[in-house]
C-alpha cells in the first residue's frame, strides 16, 4: 500500500509519468514560515513526500518566506522538525528569498515588455478601480519610466507601501485574479533570512510559479483556495519561460486538492496566534491544540497522523472531518503497541479487612486478543486505591461496579466485597472490605459471580501522578458558531487529576505509551514528567462505552 491513497492526483502523476512528460516526478511543500505547523498540513506533507516516494520521486521542503514582516527563524527550525518527525526527508531544503535576485531580473523582463508598471495609488484605491474592472490612472507609464521607478523602488527611495509593481493583463478580466495583480510591493523590514539586502518583496501569486519552475518541479500541488490563482500562476511561467535564466520546458502545473479540515478545533494560523497570544493556551505544544508539535507532545504517534490522512483521502470535495474519525485512528495506532498497565485518577482508599502482609502478583500486559507476550509484577496490599467513580452508596439498576452487597473482581486479583463506607460530610472518604479467599485467578465456573471487574493499585506501592485529561478543545464542531470563535472554547478541555499508577512503569522507557484499563491512552508528558514528579498526558480516551 502506497503512503497516497489512489486519487485524481496519482491518476495525473502516473498519466504523466507514464507518457513521459516528466522525467521524474519532483514535488514540493511549500510551508510559508509565520508559525508553526497543523495537522491540517499533514495532508499536504504526505501527499507531497508520500508521491515522491510512491513513484520514485523527489520531494523539496521549500520555505515560502516573502513576508518579512511575520517571518521568524525559529518557524523553519520547527518546520523542518516537524516534517522529520512525521516520517519524511526532504531531498533539499530551500528558501524562496533565495531566488529574489533572480525574481527581480524577471520581474525588469516583465517591464521591458510592456508587460508590467508601477502603480502609486494607495491600496483601498487600487482595491476600488480593480473591484469596478477600471484601470489605474498609471497604467500607460512608459517603459523607460517604469524600470527607473522600480530601480529607485529597489533602492529604498520610497515608504514601505507607497508603490508597487503590477502586472499589465486585464483590468476588467472575468477571473479577479487577472485584474493588474500587484507583483511587488515595498517593504522596509529586514528578511530573517536574506538580511537587509531587499526592501521590494515579491506576491505571493509571483513568487510562487517561479519557485516552481526555477527548481524544476513537476506537479505544484495547493489547496483549493488557490484554485482561482492557478490563472496567475500560468501567466508567470507562459511569460517568463525562456527569460532570465529560465527554461522553456518541461513547466509545471498546479493542482488543487481539499484541504484537511478538522471539527472542534481551528486550524487557522491567524486563530491559533490568537489563542497562544492570549494566554488561552500554554504555547505552540499546548497538547490541546492542534499543532504538530502539540500533538506530539501529547503523545500522538507520526503513524496515526499519517493513516488519518490515508483514511481521509484525498479530493476536491471540502469537507468537516468529525473528531471521533481522528480519535479512532489514534486508538486504532496505539492499542497494539501500549502494554496495559493499571492506574487510578481519582482515588478512593479501601482497607481490607482480611488481608495481611503482600504479594506480588503476575500479570499480563497484553489482553487475549493482542498475539503478544509479556508480564510485569504486581504488588497487592492491605490498603488500596480504586476508581471513586466505581463505587456508589446507591447502585442505579444495571450498575456492574462496586457497591453495598454488590461483589466486584480487582482486574488480576481478588473478588472484593463491602464491609462499610466511612463517610464525612456526606461524601464517601473510605471503603472498608474484605477479599473473597480463593479467588485468585478463579474461573468463571468457581459459583463467584462478581458484578464487574474494576481496576485498582496498591496504596503502599503505587506512584503519585498528575493526569491531564485533554478534552476537545471547543465545545461545538464549528468554533465560529454565533461569532467569536474564543466564545466557544471549553472551559474542561484540560483537566487535571491527581491520582496514582502501578510500580511497574519506572522500569519502562520514558516514551512508552500505555493503555490505563478502562481509562484511556497515557504516557509521560515529555516536558513536565520526572521520575521523582510523574506527569502522564491522556492521549486519547477509550471509545464510548467501553469503559463499563
Amino acid at each position: 500500500m502506497g503512503l497516497v491513497p489512489p486519487c485524481f492526483i496519482t491518476e495525473i502523476v502516473e498519466k504523466d509519468l507514464r507518457e513521459g512528460r516528466y522525467a521524474k516526478l519532483l514535488t514540493r511543500f511549500p510551508p510559508e514560515p509565520n508559525g508553526y505547523l497543523h495537522i491540517g498540513h499533514a495532508r499536504s506533507i504526505v501527499l507531497n513526500f508520500g508521491l515522491a516516494l510512491d513513484y520514485g520521486g523527489e520531494c523539496n521542503l521549500r520555505y515560502d518566506d516573502t513576508n518579512p514582516e511575520t517571518e521568524k527563524e525559529e518557524y523553519p527550525r520547527a518546520i523542518e522538525e516537524d516534517v522529520r518527525w512525521l516520517g519524511f526527508t526532504p531531498d533539499r531544503v530551500l528558501y524562496a528569498s533565495d531566488y529574489f535576485e533572480t525574481m527581480y531580473q524577471c520581474a525588469l523582463v516583465l517591464i521591458q515588455e510592456g508587460k508590467a508598471y508601477v502603480d502609486d495609488l494607495p491600496e483601498e484605491e487600487m482595491s476600488r478601480l480593480r473591484a469596478e474592472g477600471k484601470p489605474s490612472p498609471y497604467r500607460n507609464r512608459s517603459v523607460e519610466e517604469n524600470l527607473e521607478l522600480f530601480e529607485r523602488m529597489r533602492q529604498g527611495e520610497f515608504p514601505t507601501g507607497s508603490r508597487v509593481l503590477r502586472a499589465k493583463i486585464d483590468p476588467a478580466h472575468p477571473n479577479f485574479k487577472l485584474r493588474d495583480p500587484v507583483l511587488y510591493r515595498i517593504v522596509h523590514a529586514p528578511h530573517y533570512h536574506a538580511g537587509d539586502r531587499w526592501v521590494v518583496y515579491p506576491m505571493y501569486d509571483y513568487a510562487h510559479p517561479l519557485e516552481d519552475f526555477i527548481e524544476g518541479v513537476s506537479h505544484s500541488l495547493c489547496t483549493l483556495e488557490f484554485e482561482n490563482n492557478r490563472a496567475i500562476y500560468d501567466w508567470v511561467i507562459e511569460n517568463l519561460k525562456g527569460k532570465c535564466g529560465l527554461p522553456h520546458a518541461p513547466r509545471p502545473y498546479q493542482y488543487e486538492f481539499a484541504r484537511l479540515d478538522l471539527s472542534h478545533t481551528v486550524l487557522s494560523k491567524r486563530k491559533l496566534i490568537r489563542l497562544v497570544e492570549g494566554g488561552y493556551v500554554w504555547g505552540w505544544d499546548d497538547p490541546r491544540l492542534p499543532t504538530l508539535r502539540a500533538l506530539r507532545r501529547r503523545g500522538v504517534r507520526p503513524e496515526a497522523i499519517r493513516e488519518f490522512v490515508r483514511r481521509t483521502g484525498i479530493s476536491r470535495n471540502e469537507a468537516l472531518i468529525e473528531m471521533e474519525l481522528f480519535e479512532e485512528v489514534v486508538r486504532d495506532d496505539l492499542n497494539p503497541i501500549a502494554p496495559r498497565v493499571l492506574g487510578v485518577l481519582d482515588p478512593l482508599r479501601v482497607v481490607l479487612t482480611n488481608y495481611q502482609g503482600e504479594e506480588w502478583l503476575e500479570a499480563p500486559y497484553w489482553p487475549r486478543d493482542i498475539p503478544k507476550e509479556g508480564t510485569r509484577a504486581l504488588p497487592f496490599s492491605p490498603e488500596l486505591y480504586i476508581e471513586r467513580s466505581d463505587f456508589t452508596l446507591d447502585p442505579p439498576k444495571g450498575w456492574k461496579r462496586f457497591a453495598p452487597g454488590q461483589r466486584v473482581r480487582l482486574r488480576h486479583a481478588y473478588v472484593l466485597e463491602l464491609e462499610d463506607a466511612v463517610e464525612e460530610n456526606g461524601e464517601v472518604k473510605l471503603l472498608k472490605a474484605r477479599i473473597v479467599p480463593g479467588t485468585l485467578g478463579a474461573n468463571p465456573e468457581d459459583g463467584i459471580k462478581p458484578k464487574g471487574v474494576i481496576h485498582w493499585v496498591s496504596a503502599r506501592h503505587a506512584l503519585p501522578v498528575e493526569f491531564r485529561l485533554y478534552n476537545r478543545l471547543f465545545l461545538t464542531k464549528d468554533p465560529e458558531e454565533g461569532g467569536d470563535f474564543l466564545k466557544n472554547l471549553n472551559p474542561r478541555a484540560l483537566e487535571v487529576r491527581r491520582g496514582f499508577i502501578e510500580l511497574s512503569v519506572l522500569q519502562d522507557p520514558k516514551d512508552t505509551r500505555y493503555q490505563l484499563e478502562r481509562l484511556g491512552y497515557f504516557w509521560q508528558d515529555p516536558v513536565d514528567s520526572r521520575p521523582e514528579a510523574l506527569v502522564m498526558n491522556r492521549i486519547v480516551p477509550l471509545k464510548e462505552g467501553y469503559r463499563a
